[in-house]
């Protein structure tokens, strides 16, 4: 998978978990991204001004989908700029029973608790990891093992009345040192 394939499917993910959390709406969208990971997508180690260069013309594969997707940095942090027609594709391509939807509807229940958790991801692969974690942000991670669509950590902190989560690319997790 080339670096601006993982680019799109990394932002047309976030957009799909946009859309579970807040609903459906045809808008321009803003998503932000440290140089750390875009360099992870292309296996590089650009600097800001040689990441900014190397963005500055997105594969067609890319803008038919999302539209004229535009990028500026502050620093080590980019923005991508995707315009209305990004939201209402993947609005239209989302599932109704996509797994990052049927997650966030769970954790958004009182009544979540790990097993159930544990039981949702094991629905959608077969193979799945479980792991405590000890780091005072998160308690545990799981993920799905040799998952080529979905390769995220899912970690999770149980807040005592409800669990928050966040998800991290491989290499982003590695990043953290968790």
């Amino acid at each position: 998978m080339t670096g601006f394939e993982k680019l799109e499917n990394s932002l047309i993910d976030v957009i799909k978990e946009e859309q579970a959390k807040l609903g459906f709406k045809e808008e321009k969208i803003h998503l932000y991204y440290p140089l750390s990971s875009l360099n992870h997508f292309f296996s590089a180690k650009d600097s800001a001004e040689e990441m900014l260069i190397r963005l500055q013309n997105m594969p067609r594969e890319l803008t038919q989908k999302l539209g004229e997707v535009s990028v500026s940095h502050k620093g080590d942090r980019f923005c991508f700029y995707i315009p209305e027609p990004g939201s209402v594709y993947v609005h239209e391509n989302m599932k109704e029973n996509e797994f990052i939807k049927v997650l966030i509807e769970l954790v958004q229940q009182h009544d979540c608790t790990k097993e159930k958790l544990l039981s949702l991801f094991a629905s959608y692969w077969g193979k799945t990891e479980c792991q405590e974690m000890d780091n005072g942000e998160f308690d545990f991670y799981i993920r799905f093992v040799d998952k080529a669509d979905d390769t995220y950590y899912y970690c999770f902190k149980d807040e005592g009345f409800h669990f928050i989560y966040h998800r991290f690319l491989p290499e982003d997790y590695e990043d953290f040192g968790f």
